[in-house]
């Protein structure tokens, strides 16, 4: 039982950090540059936790921040608890609204990113997805054994789950609080963010989205932007958009190195999934 539990912690987190920083902050937000092996590093422990096709992730996710909590957001509550937490994976195709080689070509232009979304049939880009998974436990059998492995396909199937509610709660201002007047429900919420390693701070995403640091006032705290920051500084990322110039605090001092949020935003589309400026909650 100590194996299966240590094995879980540890595969926990691989996944979690493979999901928000390899298929939220680097593919999704572009929010840093690295080469190619450290994104397929991250990018391969996201897709080990069940997140299914690359493309479709990023361009779902890119959809949401440009129509959040409206009638095209993928997953908006307004669409039913059940549509938002998982009824949205069971579509056969991309949304009609939604041309991929238009909202993600960076994505598309890669071919092992091609092959996993099979075409653009969702269905079998889970099913590949799961195929994959499994085969790549039942192959750490023979090397660590059965209960590493399970320890390991038990942390992927709670990310994948973590992650589809994820979309639900974060966006339920009940359950947490805000810094920036968005036109959405984006929510920061605590639990979340100790969960998913900083990915809670959702409001503040939402405000800032094309940011690699979700802490945007004294006390939040962001794992993530702390491992992509720490990367930065040994040269494995060459360059992070920090989020500095729209920290809350009056008397912070902008680092040198902080880019202007407007200029960097998710690829293709920044102007339209971005405010101008955000906007501040009157406290």
């Amino acid at each position: 039982m100590l194996e299966i539990t240590l094995s879980f912690l540890v595969s926990l987190v691989f996944c979690t950090l493979g999901t928000t920083i390899g298929y939220h902050r680097l593919l999704a937000h572009r929010s840093f540059r690295c080469p190619k092996a450290v994104e397929y590093f991250f990018v391969g422990c996201g897709y080990l936790a069940f997140q299914t096709s690359p493309i479709w992730w990023a361009s779902m996710h890119r959809i949401h921040h440009k129509y959040s909590d409206q009638e095209k957001d993928p997953h908006a509550i307004l669409h039913g608890w059940r549509r938002s937490v998982y009824g949205w994976i069971f579509d056969e195709r991309y949304p009609e609204y939604l041309d991929k080689n238009l909202v993600s070509p960076d994505l598309v232009n890669d071919p092992i990113y091609r092959f996993l979304d099979c075409n653009g049939d969702v269905q079998k880009g889970h099913l590949l997805n799961g195929f994959l998974n499994f085969m790549c436990r039942f192959a750490m059998v023979p090397f660590f054994g059965w209960k590493i492995a399970l320890g390991s396909l038990l942390a992927g199937l709670a990310m994948q789950q973590i992650t589809l509610w994820f979309n639900l709660v974060s966006h339920m201002p009940q359950w947490g609080y805000k810094n920036y007047d968005t036109a959405d429900d984006s929510t920061n919420n605590a639990f979340l963010t100790v969960l998913t390693l900083g990915e809670g701070l959702h409001n503040n995403h939402h405000a800032v989205p094309g940011s690699a640091n979700n802490s945007m006032k004294k006390g939040e705290i962001d794992i993530g932007w702390w491992i992509i920051n720490g990367m930065r500084k040994v040269g494995l990322v060459s360059w992070a958009n920090d989020g500095f110039a729209h920290r809350l605090e009056s008397n912070l001092r902008i680092s040198p190195n902080s880019t202007d949020i407007k200029r960097f935003g998710p690829i293709p589309v920044p102007s339209e999934q971005m405010q101008e400026e955000p906007v501040l909650v009157n406290s």
